[in-house]
């Protein structure tokens, strides 16, 4: 925690400043390179660290092939395996030596990358993130240990009944859609990936056009110009042809049921939902708060755990992807009482729908969400990890600058507008692992999707 105070601290003081005294919510300058590279920064000097966090954006496994899922999983495991002259050993032993982070990772839509690196070992760091983005080995022995690492996580996950719960609802929520592939691949598919398909991935989605890159820390505007020309100036410059995939949650009124002899029942909701870009995200935002994304204190919570002892817990969220957004619930409970839990749950959804939250409930979602906003930015990997979401999210440079006008300026009348256009209570989408009691399924799952 000491190690990112100085940041913590402007932060809070940034925010608790008067309006007139503070008004940006972070410093954040957009930098251009000579080879028209551009990124989000935000200095500050106090430490000698840099963080850098970048994605290519619709560059994930939604470009996966059905014969071949999980090959931008594959990617991302194995671009930090080797790159240049070094193979995988010593790539890894000189990020090791100079204590330096760089890890890839493959979303549904983006393929996204990090870096963190003491200011005295910059240059060694930007020059291996360089080597891995432009000169990838993908020696062979290097890709099978990775392969066979991601063939031992889905085995032990078939165990997991969260595993197979969340793998059960992407398949029937998201139906005849990319997003219904298995991101992290299947036993069979990862078998048929080559070296040969991730260079061919790697050329093809790792262009310029879709950079988002996010800096923070200890290097200035000018520093930084140079940087991008090295490490991503030598990338393609392809410009890729948009396809419009725009989809909605699918299986309206469904409960799909997997039996599992196991003594809880894993319950997940999915409905459609909204993104950021429309003019009713920061109603949903706080409606969402006061139903059950706050956890404790939200009225599923209270409703369920506190007052019924029904589960360990439940939460509420929105799910936001590029072609489709949905509104979730997750929660288990004993299965005698998953049939008493799904009624409840779907009470509550039409209570809010129906009726207004009160002025205290407001109120206090407002004053977390305001509070907790810079929690959130309390070191330089999250604040560059904010300003990357944000350019994903396509919002605005200035977009902290005016959070808390906007979640303070949200009303009762708002949230019972929003609560009526969004919820669908009787037509949620549903799936359950586990033996409910006082459950009829309409859809019975007897083997995996996507996982063989």
């Amino acid at each position: 925690m000491k190690h990112f105070l100085p940041v913590f601290c402007l932060l809070f003081l940034a925010f608790a400043l008067p309006a007139q005294a503070a008004e940006r919510f972070l410093d954040i300058k957009e930098v251009t390179s000579d080879k028209g590279l551009s990124a989000w920064l935000v200095e500050d000097h106090t430490l000698p660290v840099i963080a850098v966090k970048f994605a290519f954006t619709g560059a994930g496994s939604i470009n996966d092939p059905e014969d071949k899922q999980g090959l931008a999983q594959l990617l991302s495991n194995t671009l930090d395996e080797g790159a240049g002259d070094y193979d995988s050993q010593a790539f890894q032993k000189a990020l090791t030596d100079h204590s330096i982070s760089l890890r890839f990772g493959a979303g549904r839509d983006d393929f996204t990358g990090s870096l963190k690196t003491l200011t005295r070992h910059k240059d060694l760091a930007f020059d291996l993130l360089t080597q891995a983005l432009t000169a990838p080995r993908f020696d062979p022995d290097a890709v099978e240990r990775m392969r066979q690492s991601n063939l031992t996580r889905i085995r032990s996950s078939l165990s997991d009944p969260d595993w197979i719960t969340a793998r059960i609802m992407n398949d029937i929520a998201f139906a005849e859609h990319p997003y219904a592939m298995n991101s992290g691949g299947t036993l069979t598919t990862l078998l048929a990936i080559t070296p040969d398909d991730l260079r061919a991935f790697a050329k093809d989605q790792l262009t310029r056009e879709r950079l988002k890159i996010a800096v923070t820390g200890d290097i200035t505007a000018d520093e930084l110009k140079a940087v991008l020309d090295h490490v991503f100036g030598a990338l393609p410059a392809v410009k890729r042809e948009t396809v419009d995939l725009s989809a909605e949650v699918q299986n309206a009124g469904v409960i799909a049921l997997y039996k599992k002899d196991i003594p809880q029942t894993i319950i997940q909701i999915s409905q459609p939902g909204i993104g950021h870009d429309d003019p009713d995200y920061f109603p949903a935002k706080i409606m969402d708060f006061i139903l059950g994304g706050s956890g404790f204190g939200s009225r599923l919570t209270e409703e369920i755990r506190e007052k019924r002892g029904l589960t360990y817990g439940i939460h509420t969220g929105f799910y936001e992807l590029d072609y489709l957004k949905a509104y979730t619930a997750q929660t288990s409970t004993k299965n005698e009482t998953a049939g008493e839990m799904l009624t409840l749950i779907k009470a509550e959804w039409q209570k809010m729908k129906d009726q207004p939250v009160s002025a205290e409930e407001l109120a206090a979602a407002q004053s977390y969400l305001v509070g907790s906003m810079p929690l959130s930015l309390s070191s330089t990997d999250r604040i560059a990890g904010m300003m990357l979401s944000l350019q994903t999210d396509h919002l605005p440079i200035d977009y902290l600058d005016h959070y808390a006008e906007r979640v303070e300026g949200v009303t009762i009348e708002d949230i019972a507008r929003v609560s009526k256009r969004l919820l669908t209570p009787d037509a949620l989408t549903i799936v359950m692992v586990g033996q409910p009691e006082g459950i009829t399924p309409t859809k019975t799952i007897e083997t995996l999707p996507n996982v063989e």
